[in-house]
């Protein structure tokens, strides 16, 4: 465990704010455990060849196949990072987190009254199986077998300003898929923010670089959170996962790295011409700073493309910034509807009046704050 105070990072770092006297810390003082990575996701899928299909088109390896699953990888060194597995629809199961040792398992099976056990799967290990307050599953795992790096696609040696690193020679990135390095975070939505981010600190050791609020509402906490894993002094993704208050729960998308810019988008070309739509992109984000794309796979999900985000040690304070849709790009085109899940539809009504109705953390206010954040 790494005790270091956390430094005032918003002088132009990543944030124009830092937090107000008695705003949530964005840390645990003595979290169960602390994660170091996200290993993978699962998901059930009515036709596995044509998951597949998308998941080779999309820049996935197969690791393995069978009548019931199918495993990906990206090209760096590490566990697989997605299961799909053979159901009757298309559907979000949950995360795997990984621990940092063996020890780390028990300590939080002892914390939370659960078991160690194996992983009567693939790729083998053990886990520790969860709820987070949303009611979604969470896996801590360890010992899961490690497979090898594969060949990786090269950035391209790019001439910047009077900088001349290639001469003599063009440029033709190749037309082919992104090939996807490794799974970077997943974004969920719940209605019970608050319990679900403090859950995630307390029990996986996770620590906050930037929180959102709503506009004229910042008095009530916020509403969305950009989470790392607390590596120490070692520089960690600025978000593994980011949660946001909404009357949806689930799986918002999740994000795979590539080379560099020319990968994304001749990737990015390789998706369309094969018939597959873009949701939003090509852009840079301001929280993270990654350059994006988003594309939706043949079941409507949505998987994002990204490259050159930041990274940050223990020692940065949260940023603190209003939830805004101008705010979640530095450039690019404008935020679509189909990112935001603001078309209107009766599904999302309904969602809308459920969650008004339930014991939870929507009410009025806060409903009409999220919709003025989508339109501003």
């Amino acid at each position: 465990m790494n005790d270091t105070t956390p430094a005032d990072a918003h002088q132009g770092l990543h944030s124009e704010q830092g937090a107000l006297r008695g705003e949530h810390p964005g840390r645990a003082p003595q979290p169960v455990i602390k994660v170091t990575d996200i290993a993978w996701l699962e998901f059930t899928k009515p036709d596995l060849g044509r998951a597949e299909t998308f998941a080779r088109d999309f820049g996935f390896t197969v690791d393995a196949r069978s009548d019931d699953a199918l495993y990906l990888r990206g090209a760096l060194a590490g566990t697989h990072c997605l299961v799909i597995r053979k159901g009757p629809g298309s559907r979000f199961i949950g995360p795997a987190f990984k621990a940092a040792d063996a020890d780390d398992l028990n300590r939080l099976a002892r914390a939370t009254g659960r078991s160690v056990r194996p992983i009567a799967d693939h790729g083998g290990g053990r886990c520790v199986d969860l709820l987070d307050p949303s009611g979604l599953p969470v896996r801590v795992v360890h010992g899961v077998q490690e497979l090898p790096a594969l060949p990786v696609q090269q950035p391209l040696v790019v001439n910047t300003g009077t900088a001349v690193a290639r001469f003599n020679a063009t440029q033709r990135p190749e037309h082919a898929p992104a090939r996807i390095e490794r799974l970077g975070h997943l974004v969920l939505s719940t209605r019970v923010f608050r319990r679900a981010l403090d859950w995630y600190l307390t029990h996986l050791g996770l620590i906050v670089s930037d929180f959102l609020y709503l506009d004229g509402q910042r008095d009530r906490g916020p509403t969305m959170a950009f989470i790392r894993c607390d590596l120490g002094s070692r520089p960690a993704d600025h978000h593994t996962l980011a949660m946001h208050l909404g009357p949806e729960t689930g799986y918002v998308h999740s994000a795979y790295q590539v080379a560099d810019l020319d990968a994304l988008a001749a990737g990015g070309r390789y998706l369309g011409e094969r018939g597959y739509r873009r949701s939003w992109g090509i852009g840079r984000h301001i929280q993270g700073s990654q350059i994006f794309d988003y594309w939706r796979d043949p079941d409507h999900l949505m998987l994002e493309h990204f490259t050159d985000g930041d990274l940050f040690d223990s020692t940065l304070e949260p940023g603190w910034a209003t939830m805004c849709t101008s705010g979640l790009s530095q450039w690019g085109p404008p935020a679509t509807r189909d990112f935001l899940g603001s078309t209107p539809s009766p599904r999302l009504l309904r969602e809308a009046i459920t969650a008004l109705r339930e014991d939870n953390e929507i009410d009025r206010r806060r409903l009409l704050g999220l919709m003025k954040a989508l339109s501003s």
